[in-house]
């Protein structure tokens, strides 16, 4: 059997398809199941992970150095087996010759571009590792677009949730758009979800800039760790108030958490873990309050305890769907 710390192939040509992967995920034309293969791959192997995080490294190095330091590290010295970690440095290296070779460097300060999309379908959690070291989990039901500029990174959240833990870079500001909001941050952690007629923040970890899409840039609020705000639809931002970022964010361990939720709101977030919705129409169903944790991939277990938690039933429509009406 191999061991944990041995892989089937040699480090070489793990480096060389680490290498390649690196290289098609800056095509602008990346798809969700182009990333689902890369995933897979990353996953199948720690010696993936660790070669492919090597390479990110030295490409959010890049834009330090000088051009004729970019093609010196591209030329691997030659080995000396009693200088491992050197030698370990200068292979990873030379997987930056392929990069090199293909234009993705153009000088000094003049980062790579990087274009993408990613999207889950119910029920689907997705984590994404992006090329500057930046990493997006995606609850179920969201979409976004990823844009790379020379002096921005942009993130347009078209549907649904997701956490961003943002790598540090002073010089191009990393900003999510959604809807009518906009959070501006240079590298922090933090959770932002889009709904029909809001937009939510919520900060674990640093400092975020929230805004109005339309609004100056002198208009914003701030939110340091443990704060979070809605965006109307109208691009108006509310004041900063006090949020538990570990149960906004259960999500990415595959929780649903209620804290006194009302059965209109417990049915409309099951809704996005379903193909099919969960509907809530009578006003004094609608109003019943739920306090309890289940698990966002087996939402039926919930459907069954309702019944035992409050004076409800839960039957079937003839679409599929499924309705909680009083007993």
């Amino acid at each position: 059997m191999m061991e944990t710390g041995d892989c089937a192939c040699g480090q070489t040509s793990v480096r060389d398809e680490a290498a390649a992967w690196f290289v098609r995920l800056q095509e602008p034309d990346t798809g969700a199941d182009e990333q689902q293969r890369f995933d897979a791959w990353l996953n199948e192997h720690p010696q993936h992970r660790e070669e492919f995080q090597l390479l990110q490294g030295l490409w959010s190095a890049a834009d330090l150095l000088s051009t004729p330091r970019l093609q010196a590290l591209a030329e691997t010295p030659r080995p000396r087996p009693e200088r491992r970690p050197l030698l370990r440095y200068a292979a990873a290296a030379s997987v930056l010759a392929v990069a090199l070779g293909l234009g993705l460097f153009s000088g000094l300060n003049h980062p790579g571009t990087y274009r993408a999309e990613f999207a889950t379908a119910p029920g689907e959690r997705k984590h994404v590792a992006l090329p500057d070291g930046s990493v997006l989990d995606l609850n179920s039901r969201s979409r976004l677009q990823v844009r790379y500029e020379r002096d921005r990174r942009i993130i347009e959240l078209s549907a649904g949730e997701a956490m961003f833990s943002v790598e540090h870079d002073a010089s191009r500001p990393f900003i999510v758009e959604a809807g009518s909001g906009k959070v501006t941050v240079t590298g922090t952690r933090f959770d932002v979800r889009r709904d029909a007629t809001q937009t939510r923040v919520a900060v674990e970890q640093g400092t975020v800039k929230v805004q109005g899409r339309a609004a100056p840039d002198d208009l914003f609020v701030s939110l340091t760790a443990g704060l979070g705000t809605v965006v109307d639809a109208e691009g108006k931002v509310q004041p900063a108030y006090t949020v538990n970022p570990a149960q906004l964010t259960a999500w990415r361990n595959g929780k649903l958490v209620f804290n006194n939720a009302s059965l209109s709101e417990v049915a409309a977030e099951v809704s996005r873990y379903r193909d099919k919705p969960l509907i809530v129409t009578q006003p004094s169903v609608a109003g019943l309050r739920l306090t309890s944790v289940f698990k966002s991939d087996d939402t039926d277990a919930l459907l069954k305890a309702l019944p035992s938690i409050l004076p409800v039933t839960v039957r079937p429509l003839a679409d599929g769907s499924q309705e909680i009406i009083s007993r």
